[in-house]
């Protein structure tokens, strides 16, 4: 017997924790991203962020001290540049995707790459990620409380129309909404957790032995 094959089947899902590098939500909500790295990493799943200071990096530190996995994106083109044109940092993070696409390119990449979003205070950029994931029926969970963009999204949502509006959820406990993200992505892909729980390589030849 294939000793893979025994192994227990995990279905993890990839949610992004946008947020402030800087300004007064940093101080304010650090606390709160570290929370949600923490909830995120405690129910098995993926943590992405920027690779970037301020509250991505309090996440990405809440779920490396959880025992999960982080993964950063960095606008940057190479670790080199990272460190010395971007000046990020590279500690909390399993894998950095260097993107080389700047600021814009990164945050479009990284939304797309994610499986939800869930911001934290947060400023220009993360509204801008609030935007393209909501536009892409990504869910999109609210950190209520942490001030700045988060706490400026339920207006921003009744006053225009935004797509998706059911994918929205907001709490002010860094658990119960990655539980109510969780919640979403589970009904959304119900048929697909069982069959890769199921292991079921549909995908190739059944005489297919490699």
């Amino acid at each position: 017997m294939d000793k893979h094959r025994t192994q227990a089947i995990k279905f993890q899902y990839s949610i992004c924790v946008s947020g402030a590098a800087g300004g007064d939500t940093v101080k304010q909500s650090g606390h709160l991203a570290e929370a949600v790295g923490a909830a995120v990493a405690k129910n098995g799943h993926i943590l992405t962020t920027g690779a970037t200071v301020g509250l991505p990096y309090y996440a990405a530190r809440g779920a490396k001290k959880a025992g999960g996995m982080s993964i950063g994106f960095s606008p940057a083109s190479s670790l080199r540049e990272h460190l010395y044109k971007y000046r990020l940092p590279h500690t909390y993070f399993d894998f950095i995707n260097f993107t080389g696409l700047n600021y814009v390119g990164r945050d479009q990449y990284l939304v797309q790459s994610s499986d939800a979003v869930i911001t934290v205070g947060g400023r220009i950029g993360s509204l801008h990620e609030f935007v393209t994931a909501i536009n892409a029926g990504k869910p999109c969970g609210i950190l209520l409380g942490s001030g700045g963009a988060a706490d400026m999204i339920p207006q921003l949502v009744e006053m225009i129309e935004i797509p998706h509006r059911s994918l929205i959820v907001y709490d002010d406990d860094p658990e119960t909404l990655v539980d109510m993200i969780l919640k979403i992505l589970d009904a959304e892909n119900k048929d697909i957790k069982s069959e890769v729980i199921r292991d079921e390589h549909w995908f190739l030849d059944h005489d297919h032995n490699g």
